[in-house]
């Protein structure tokens, strides 16, 4: 999933550092879309996120590094410029703690982005609101070429546990642009637009509902527009080599056709994650947003099961698993307000529900309590482990959920 399950990884420490993280590169909406306007390449701004939460934070100077690489810039252009001239000219007091080695190290990536802008200087790039993880991570992709060496890079220099691994879905150094089709025909194309494009009106900033239900998730070309220019990128090969040695496949909350779809419309996918016989969880959002509006919880398994059944993509590559071939137990948060509909949920052969403490949160309403959503997946995957005549109190070292 995307950003959304960032909320409880520091409690999924606690639990656990060995797991697997996969995350969309399509995202192209606040700061990352400046960097996809000049730069171009994927996406980075999920990734960086989790990297950022996965961080270690044992001493100062893991702190300072983390700060650092988790700072943005003003709003205002000129000061997020003035300002960022002092942090890559190393000058700025977010160094103060950070010791030579990895200053340099660092620093030397934040000047190697700004020297790519500088070749691209007629396109005149905005620092605003600007974050200085993302432009180390352009900046040490793009002088890689490869993302995945770029994560690599970032995860030794933020000290993210050995064992935790993130991946993105798709290994690339091109630009992935998302696309959906809705029920009445409609095509929209980009991440941001599906999700939350900002409609000024009467000079307030809203974000209008779709006009219709989403019915399936695509990639298409840089200038597409409708399902005639749909491409299909190959998942990350290390993705596919995680699932297949697995104690849990975890589906995070947030965005579904934005932030989880993405990931499971991929080729190969469906089919990898059909084969295990371990726990498979969705944990489902505490609220509805506009890429699921008036969908009930039997609503969000129909939909991944179609995404990885590829149902409306390719004939030739469709798949036709059950539900239960994907997901065998559901998460929800208490009090939230998705229509749990148990009968349907029933028929589709999902008879485990497990309602799990929740929070209310000033932005996003009923969320997941970090500790009882923890406790209930470490539950969950105890009682596979028990029925398999094991007597595991922890995960094990070598498996992992993803």
């Amino acid at each position: 999933g995307g950003t959304a399950f960032n909320g409880v990884v520091e409690e999924l420490k606690r639990l656990t550092t060995n797991v697997t993280h996969v995350l969309p590169v399509s995202d192209d909406g606040g700061s990352t879309s400046e960097i996809l306007r000049v730069l171009g390449g994927p996406a980075l701004g999920d990734i960086r996120s989790r990297c950022l939460r996965l961080s270690d934070e044992s001493c100062s100077e893991a702190l300072a590094v983390k700060r650092l690489l988790g700072y943005r810039l003003p709003v205002n252009s000129s000061d997020a410029k003035a300002e960022w001239y002092k942090i890559v000219e190393g000058e700025h007091e977010l160094w103060n703690e950070v010791s030579e080695p990895y200053r340099e190290t660092i620093r030397a990536f934040l000047v190697y982005f700004q020297s790519q802008l500088l070749m691209h200087s007629t396109k005149k790039f905005s620092f605003g609101n600007g974050s200085i993880g993302n432009f180390f991570f352009a900046g040490a992709r793009i002088f890689i070429q490869s993302l995945d060496a770029a994560i690599f890079l970032y995860s030794r220099v933020s000290k993210i546990p050995v064992d935790s691994i993130v991946l993105p879905a798709i290994s690339t150094n091109d630009r992935v642009t998302l696309g959906c089709e809705l029920y009445d025909g409609t095509f929209v194309r980009g991440q941001n637009e599906i999700s939350h494009p900002i409609k000024r009106n009467c000079g307030r900033d809203s974000t209008p509902p779709l006009p219709s239900p989403i019915k399936r998730i695509f990639y298409m070309s840089s200038d597409g527009a409708n399902a005639s220019h749909e491409v299909f990128p190959c998942v990350n090969p290390e993705v596919l080599k995680r699932i297949s040695d697995v104690e849990a496949v975890v589906y995070g909350m947030g965005s579904l056709y934005t932030s989880i779809c993405p990931l499971l419309v991929l080729r190969n996918v469906g089919e990898s994650i059909a084969k295990q016989t371990c726990p498979k969880l969705l944990l489902l959002n505490g609220s509805h947003d506009r890429e699921t509006a008036g969908m009930s919880a039997s609503d969000f398994i129909v939909s991944i099961c179609d995404t990885l059944n590829r149902k409306y993509g390719d004939p030739q590559f469709t798949l036709d698993n059950p539900p239960t071939a994907y997901i065998n137990t559901l998460l929800v948060p208490e009090n939230g307000s998705i229509s749990v509909d148990r009968e349907q949920l029933a028929a589709l052969g999902i008879n485990q529900v497990v309602v799990v403490d929740s929070i209310q949160d000033e932005k996003s309403g009923t969320i997941f309590d970090p500790k009882s959503l923890i406790s209930c997946l470490e539950t969950a995957m105890l009682k596979k482990n028990n029925s398999d005549g094991l007597d595991r109190r922890r995960l094990s070292p070598t498996r992992k959920p993803a």
